[in-house]
C-alpha cells in the first residue's frame, strides 16, 4: 500500500510539473519564432499577434520628452508588414538578452532586454502570450520602449 501511495504521489508531481512546463515551453517556442522572423525580416511576424492584442510603446525623445503610444493590433500588424523591407535595407536588427518567462494565470509573460544594433541602445520588452481557441500561441500584449 505504501508503494502504491508513493507511486501515485510521484505521478501527481510529474503531472503538476508538466502542466507548468508546457505553457512555458510553448511561450519559449513563440518567442524563438518571433526572433527568427524578425531576424529574417519576414512580414509573417505580424501573424504572431492576436487581432485584439494591446500594443503600447513608451518613446523617449532626446529632449527628455516621453510619449506613450497605444495602437490597435490591426494597425500594428500592417505597420510590421510595411516596415520589414525598410528594416532590411537599413540593417535594423535587434538582439535579445535577459529573457525570462513567468506564468500569469493561463498566460505567460515574456520579459527581455532588446538591444537595437542600429541605434545602439537597450530597452525593456514585455510580451504577454497565450493560446487561441485552436491552441495556436499568439502575442496578446506588447509593452515596449523606444528612442527615435
Amino acid at each position: 500500500m505504501k508503494r502504491l501511495v508513493g507511486t501515485m504521489f510521484c505521478i501527481v508531481l510529474l503531472w503538476a510539473a508538466s502542466s507548468v512546463a508546457a505553457p512555458l515551453d510553448d511561450a519559449k517556442a513563440l518567442f524563438e519564432q518571433y526572433v527568427q522572423l524578425e531576424h529574417a525580416f519576414d512580414p509573417a511576424a505580424a501573424d504572431l499577434y492576436a487581432d485584439d492584442a494591446l500594443i503600447k510603446n513608451k518613446r523617449t525623445y532626446p529632449t527628455g520628452q516621453v510619449r506613450e503610444l497605444t495602437m490597435p493590433a490591426s494597425t500594428y500588424k500592417t505597420l510590421i508588414r510595411q516596415a520589414m523591407p525598410l528594416a532590411k535595407l537599413r540593417g535594423d536588427t535587434n538582439t535579445y538578452s535577459e529573457i525570462s518567462y513567468s506564468k500569469e494565470g493561463a498566460m505567460v509573460r515574456i520579459w527581455a532586454t532588446r538591444f537595437s544594433n542600429l541605434k545602439n541602445y537597450a530597452s525593456p520588452l514585455s510580451l504577454l502570450v497565450s493560446p487561441d481557441d485552436n491552441g495556436r500561441w499568439l502575442i496578446r500584449e506588447e509593452l515596449s520602449e523606444s528612442r527615435p
